[in-house]
């Protein structure tokens, strides 16, 4: 309501003065004729100004504001898969028994990047994820995961990514699993049914984690080529990785 008054408030002072302005032209022209041509010509050109204001200029200054929390929020995204997000690939690719029917694509995901993202991205989408349950691996993940909760909560806390609704659903899912396995005290001793629970959801995150990633890497590769060559370097889904550079011996070219 205050807002609201204050609002009202300096449009009738705005209005008051327009009057007075008109009213002082009048005692020193005499003139009511000329005020009145200029007077509906400026009111002819409210719609005009309307439409400069609301619908071009405004638009041009949300479509600044969009890109500008974008490029925050990719950096955000960045530092999840810093500190999470490839590493979780890595867990859940030892997890999936049909890794070697994609592995090829994502290692050489810079071909494709140059070639065929289109391509590449519909395979990925038309992949059958699946998840086998592996005792050791579930250890490895409970713990790796339960000392990233604080880092996952982090995230979540921040307003902005709410305008990124794919990646926030990707944080639900693998926060989700993070306090899935916390719950579990000894990860060993849990009946198949459990383990096929703990499955489903490492294959909810498992999907969306591989296209958040491909959108990353499409980010990466457009705006910052390298932080693109780190990336391929130490692909989670290579068991050769190396960020390493290193020399091809055939072509005397740098990788």
């Amino acid at each position: 309501m205050k807002r609201l008054s204050w609002e009202v408030l300096l449009g009738l002072f705005l209005i008051t003065l327009s009057t007075f302005l008109y009213f002082i032209h009048y005692l020193i022209f005499k003139d009511v004729h000329h005020i009145m041509i200029y007077f509906l010509g400026d009111v002819a050109f409210v719609p005009i100004e309307v439409l400069l204001v609301t619908l071009i200029i405004h638009k041009l200054l949300s479509e600044r504001e969009k890109r500008a929390l974008l490029k925050k929020l990719n950096m955000v995204i960045g530092a999840f898969f810093s500190e999470v997000g490839a590493q979780l690939l890595k867990y859940f690719s030892v997890l999936d028994p049909r890794i070697e029917e994609i592995r090829k694509e994502l290692i050489e995901i810079n071909d494709y990047f140059e070639t065929g993202f289109t391509s590449l991205n519909k395979r990925l989408k038309d992949y059958d994820y699946k998840i086998l349950s592996n005792v050791k691996v579930l250890e490895d993940l409970q713990i790796f995961l339960a000392g990233k909760k604080d880092f996952l909560l982090g995230l979540l806390e921040n307003p902005n990514l709410l305008e990124h609704e794919s990646f926030t659903d990707l944080l639900w899912s693998v926060f989700h699993l993070t306090e899935e396995l916390i719950y579990r005290v000894n990860i060993r001793q849990l009946p198949e049914t459990d383990y096929e629970h703990l499955a489903s959801d490492i294959k909810r995150a498992y999907t969306l984690l591989v296209f958040e990633w491909l959108s990353y890497l499409k980010h990466l590769k457009d705006d910052y080529p390298y932080l693109f060559s780190l990336i391929v370097r130490t692909n989670p889904f290579d068991p050769d990785a190396s960020p390493i550079v290193k020399q091809e011996k055939d072509s005397g070219t740098r990788k």
